[in-house]
């Protein structure tokens, strides 16, 4: 298990984590990176998938990017959760897209850190029920590695977590 500092429409891996919104239509930040990345097949894919609820998560392929698979899940609007039912409901996005790579065979995963920008949940939390969550299942991959897009996230993972930076 590693943590790193990057852009996860780069990595190599078998699958990669789209923190989507519920129409699985794109949106902005890394949603919006991967689909562009991928190109509209993604979209195209996603049509056929009606959506998904928060906490839950869906796979398609790859596309354009360097994964072969695109797993989303649908975080938690913050503020609109009590502190508790957020942090379940965050954690339940890691433990289902997990489990989505368990059940087709993927080894290698990578996420981003969901809920984290515009759905407000606090960037450190979200490490730790990122990093906790991951830790769990981690003799299930060969490698799991949360990707962190800015300097701040970063140096909380950093301050937090070194034996994985």
């Amino acid at each position: 298990m590693k943590i790193i500092q990057g852009d996860i429409t780069r990595l190599s891996c078998d699958a990669i984590v789209n923190a989507a919104n519920s129409s699985l239509l794109g949106g902005g930040g890394v949603d919006g990176a991967i689909h562009r990345a991928a190109g509209p097949e993604l979209l195209a894919e996603c049509r056929t998938l009606h959506g998904c609820k928060t906490g839950e998560a869906k796979i398609t392929k790859g596309y354009n990017l360097p994964s072969r698979f695109v797993i989303h899940t649908v975080g938690p609007v913050y503020y609109e959760h009590s502190p508790a039912e957020s942090e379940s409901l965050l954690a339940a996005c890691y433990e289902n897209s997990l489990k989505l790579a368990k059940e087709n065979g993927l080894k290698t995963i990578a996420f981003p850190l969901i809920s984290a920008g515009v759905y407000g949940y606090p960037q450190r939390e979200a490490i730790k029920v990122a990093v906790e969550t991951m830790k769990k299942h981690k003799n299930d991959f060969d490698e799991t590695t949360l990707i962190l897009f800015g300097d701040r996230e970063y140096g909380f993972a950093k301050e937090d977590y070194p034996e994985f930076c």
